[in-house]
């Protein structure tokens, strides 16, 4: 489907590969945010992680003026919400008490990526406020026609909320982590932030891994070697079994091995061996660009107390320090993250229900839940293990 309006051109495209590389890295490129880069969306598409038979329906809506790609809309009709990690089972459940179609729905995020950073993807030249308008209203009309129940996006940068409120939207606020670099000149001068039992404790537990001869490496890019693709597969195997039912197993090997081809300048690896041995014991892998870090996958082939939190948290400081890096985001879920110098953030999605009843309903208790949400957060931080000024 194609429209003309004002001389715009919107059509939608049905697979990131129905759109050129160029341009669309040429629009993404502007908002540093490596999870709706081409190869990354692609990946997950070739790998078969994001297809209908995984509840993820690719609509990426296109603006064309001219001929020349204006903007991109990341975009996915979804008759589920697994993935998401925004966990919005009490809005469907009210919802079907209500007699009103919650799925299928419009969603617009990086698929399986609980990272803050989603936004439309506009080119800089071009009045972005016509734009914003005008895809406002298209996804209006795409909901319509095809009786879609919502149109939401998830893990938004935070300072698009504002606007997007003026048009309909509604705001929900999530939890976080976040771990901030003030100008730090190495780990000691961090650790030093923190209170001292807190200093004493990731002390001890880096000591431990060193009496028992666990050394650590740093990988960037192409340092990573090729075989360490598929091994960290096995690692994010190895974790999402343990947690049963609650698993978050949504890649395949696929997906990984496919990242040493198309994502390597943004991957960063912390492998773990025992003295004596070429094989990694344990791994953890995540994502950089610019002045952000993003924690995404560990898993271990051998058990070690405290490996976790040196491959997750110690290592990752250590070397954003190192690098200049400002933020780093640690990944979901954990309160033994604030025990580690991580303070609590909200993360946000954005919402907007087809119909009108539902959509003032979530209007007037979002505001409830936010401000218990933001109480949780502050609650987090004031326990923070930090000198008191």
């Amino acid at each position: 489907m194609t429209d003309i309006l004002n001389g715009y051109e919107v059509s939608w495209a049905e697979s990131i590969l129905r759109v050129d590389k160029e341009e669309w890295n040429k629009l993404a490129s502007q908002i540093n945010f490596p999870f709706l880069e081409w190869d990354w969306l692609r990946l997950l598409e070739e790998s078969g992680c994001v297809c209908l038979a995984t509840g993820w329906l690719t609509a990426h809506m296109l603006v064309r003026y001219e001929g020349r790609l204006v903007a991109a809309v990341p975009l996915y009709v979804r008759d589920q919400s697994d993935g998401e990690f925004i966990f919005d089972r009490v809005w469907f459940e009210v919802a079907q008490k209500g007699g009103i179609t919650y799925y299928p729905k419009l969603v617009g995020m990086s698929p399986y990526t609980p990272a803050s950073g989603y936004r439309f993807l506009i080119a800089p030249d071009v009045n972005a406020g016509n734009v914003v308008r005008l895809v406002c209203q298209t996804l209006d009309r795409f909901c319509a026609v095809n009786n879609l129940g919502s149109s939401a996006f998830n893990f938004v940068d935070p300072a698009w909320t504002a606007e997007m409120e003026t048009y309909g939207y509604a705001t929900w606020q999530h939890q976080g982590y976040i771990w901030e670099n003030h100008d730090y000149k190495d780990f000691e001068q961090w650790i030093g932030t923190l209170n001292g039992n807190r200093r004493k404790t990731i002390r001890r537990e880096r000591k431990t891994l060193k009496a028992e001869k666990v050394r650590v490496e740093i990988l960037v890019g192409d340092e990573i070697p090729e075989e360490y693709f598929p091994l960290m597969y096995k690692c994010y195997v190895s974790t999402n079994d343990k947690f049963g039912v609650w698993s978050c197993k949504y890649l395949n090997e696929t997906f990984f091995n496919g990242l040493s081809k198309s994502m390597r300048k943004n991957l960063l690896f912390s492998v773990a061996f025992k003295e004596g041995h070429e094989e990694p014991i344990a791994m953890s892998m995540f994502v950089f660009s610019g002045d952000q870090l993003w924690g995404r996958y560990w898993g271990c082939f051998e058990e070690v107390r405290f490996l976790h939190f040196e491959l997750c948290y110690y290592a990752p400081i250590e070397w954003a320090i190192a690098h200049n890096l400002n933020f780093y985001d640690p990944g979901m879920g954990g309160e033994h993250k604030a025990r580690r110098g991580f303070f609590s953030s909200p993360c946000y999605s954005l919402h907007r229900f087809s119909d009108s009843s539902m959509d003032l309903t979530f209007k007037t208790y979002i505001l409830e839940v936010n401000t218990l949400e933001n109480g949780y957060i502050n609650e987090m931080n004031d326990m923070m293990p930090i000198v008191k000024s």
